[in-house]
């Protein structure tokens, strides 16, 4: 059969990488995730070569505009030049980064396209670069990208009754169903329980404000449950250090 027939060509697509291995000698496998074509498979032939017009531009939170060609999963990329200066994250900043694009790599299929999603994780980058209050920055994202993958966390309703959740009120958060008011004892989570926050919580969690503490606290542990049951028992290798160094 002819592949030639099915090959498909993008060019100077908006892209990110994500994530780079080394292939042979001289090559890199590229997963970047790109506006249109979303998450993609690319080998850069010859990308480590110190004469390589890759080189050095294949960089993790750099915006990108990338050429391919494709007749299976995995493209071979043609061109990659930058698409605009963005600074250069550093510190938790950059750890942060990395988080990111763990949770696209973990969570997003391949070539499954989220515009949406491409959008917020450039922003995203962009509040990063410009020393945006870092939990705020996650906990959008992580937020928008439940949202796009079809698990939006249910914030504003009580899943048992229908209710407007009530800021006073303590609720059981069910991954699978959302929320539901507790009282008396059951208002503190015990051994393999739920996750249990405050009304307000949810309230501000759905209003993408975070200027409480106790509101960082409990959608920091509400969001890390909700993710953790979509990746099925995966660990999220970024996640443990970032939460080794500032419980973020």
């Amino acid at each position: 059969m002819d592949n030639r027939a099915t090959r498909r060509r993008a060019d100077n697509e908006a892209g990110f990488v994500l994530h780079t291995h080394p292939y042979k000698e001289t090559s890199l496998v590229v997963e970047a995730f790109t506006r249109r074509f979303g998450r993609v498979a690319l080998l850069a032939r010859g990308a480590r070569r110190p004469r390589s017009a890759m080189r050095g531009v294949l960089l993790a939170f750099h915006p990108l505009r990338l050429s391919w060609s494709a007749s299976g999963e995995l493209g071979t990329l043609v061109a990659a030049e930058w698409a605009a200066g963005l600074r250069s994250l550093e510190g938790l900043g950059l750890m942060c980064g990395f988080y990111l694009n763990e949770l696209l790599l973990r969570l997003l299929p391949r070539e499954d396209p989220h515009e949406e999603l491409f959008d917020a994780y450039a922003g995203s980058l962009a509040r990063l670069s410009a020393r945006a209050p870092h939990a705020a920055v996650l906990r959008g994202f992580e937020r928008r990208m439940l949202a796009e993958l079809g698990y939006a966390p249910v914030l504003e309703r009580d899943a048992a009754t229908g209710l407007a959740i009530e800021p006073e009120r303590r609720y059981a958060y069910e991954p699978d169903r959302g929320p539901v008011a507790v009282t008396g004892r059951e208002g503190r989570p015990g051994v393999g329980a739920d996750v249990v926050v405050s009304g307000r919580t949810l309230l501000d969690l759905a209003r993408d404000e975070y200027e409480c503490a106790e509101t960082r606290d409990e959608a920091r542990a509400l969001l890390r449950a909700l993710i953790a049951h979509r990746l099925g028992g995966q660990t999220l290798h970024t996640r443990t250090v970032l939460m080794e160094l500032q419980e973020l």
